[in-house]
């Protein structure tokens, strides 16, 4: 190799050297001019998360956090929870297991090897509905040990953490993809499949958000909300870190730091921007409205985005999780009705 080339090549590199470093010493944080302390509304359970899914959380113990609080079920080694219903625990691992539990006794019903992770799956009437790793759906009935419906849909090449749960509505299976897509398909009639369309970027496009209020379904990937119901159709583009939905409002936090209120045909009612702010969680309950920050400020605001309070709980070192109005984090339980806005 002559001289010239290795001059260009080392010049090659100490740029995309000097890039790196300076997009890493260019990331700004939030830094509010005052914060309050909420060790009055924190407690301690003693756990520690070490995987989160849309619907729970998996403690180092094998035990879970679901949306009713901190169960003593254990999952069982290499298993991480995915969601429950008022009978059962789905609990998935990494080699392809789907575990099945009996909510109340903690026996295991069934355990269903699906040969690939399992990333999402719901539960109700029997009925499991599911996403694989490898973008395959399908749904399976419990008492007779049988997929009634397996396909795969488009490969994806990587995907947000942050997956949501398949669910049923009436006697419809609305499963949420890894690419962009939500399938849906009759228990009565599984041959035939209904797809809505969210967006089609290539990576990091699965639906991260999938709820209903009223007869609205409302759903979301990292750059697109939608929702579907009475009044048709209607789309919204934003980069999203998370959805909330209260009081017939949708509550959008995005990437930028904004807090956005919405009615039901996603026209923006509010709005609040907290320069700066990286969400890694949020919710509305309650009447207020939570973002917890990367760096450990969480924001409370009243549900008109008109009125705000950050209190300090310190940067994250494991997975934080938040359910109803409690929010589970680093062996600790922040209640967060006990945190107000002014």
């Amino acid at each position: 190799m002559g001289k010239s080339v290795r001059s260009r090549l080392s010049f090659v590199v100490l740029t995309v050297t000097a890039l790196i470093f300076s997009g890493c010493s260019s990331k700004q944080y939030f830094e509010p001019e005052q914060t309050f302390s909420a060790d009055g509304a924190a407690s301690s359970y003693g756990g520690t998360i070490v995987d989160q899914s849309r619907d729970g959380a998996t403690l180092k113990s094998g035990r879970y956090i679901g949306k009713s609080g901190i169960s003593n079920i254990n999952l069982g080694e290499n298993y991480r929870f995915l969601s429950e219903s008022s009978s059962y625990i789905l609990a998935g691992s990494a080699d392809g297991m789907l575990k099945i539990i009996n909510r109340k006794s903690g026996n295991i019903v069934r355990t269903v090897s699906m040969g690939v992770p399992v990333v999402a799956a719901g539960i109700k009437n029997g009925l499991v509905a599911y996403v694989l790793n490898d973008n395959t759906f399908g749904i399976y009935k419990v008492s007779s040990d049988q997929k009634l419906i397996e396909n795969r849909s488009e490969k994806t090449f990587a995907i947000d953490t942050r997956a949501a749960t398949p669910m049923f509505i009436d006697n419809l299976a609305v499963i949420p993809m890894l690419d962009g897509k939500i399938v849906v398909i009759s228990k009565d009639d599984t041959e035939n499949a209904t797809v809505v369309y969210l967006s089609s970027y290539d990576i990091f496009n699965n639906v991260i958000y999938l709820n209903r209020t009223g007869n609205t379904m409302v759903a979301a990937t990292a750059t697109k909300l939608m929702t579907v119901g009475d009044a048709g159709q209607q789309e919204l583009r934003a980069n999203i870190s998370d959805v909330s939905i209260l009081n017939g409002n949708i509550y959008i936090f995005t990437k930028e730091g904004e807090v956005i209120k919405l009615d039901s045909m996603l026209n923006p009612v509010a709005q609040k921007k907290f320069k700066y702010v990286h969400f890694s969680a949020a919710t509305a309950v309650g009447g207020k409205i939570y973002g917890l920050d990367q760096g450990g400020s969480l924001i409370v605001l009243n549900s008109s985005l008109t009125k705000h309070k950050i209190y300090d709980i310190g940067e994250t070192d494991t997975p934080v999780f938040i359910t109803g109005s409690k929010l589970y984090k680093d062996g600790k339980i922040i209640h967060l009705t006990k945190l107000g806005y002014e």
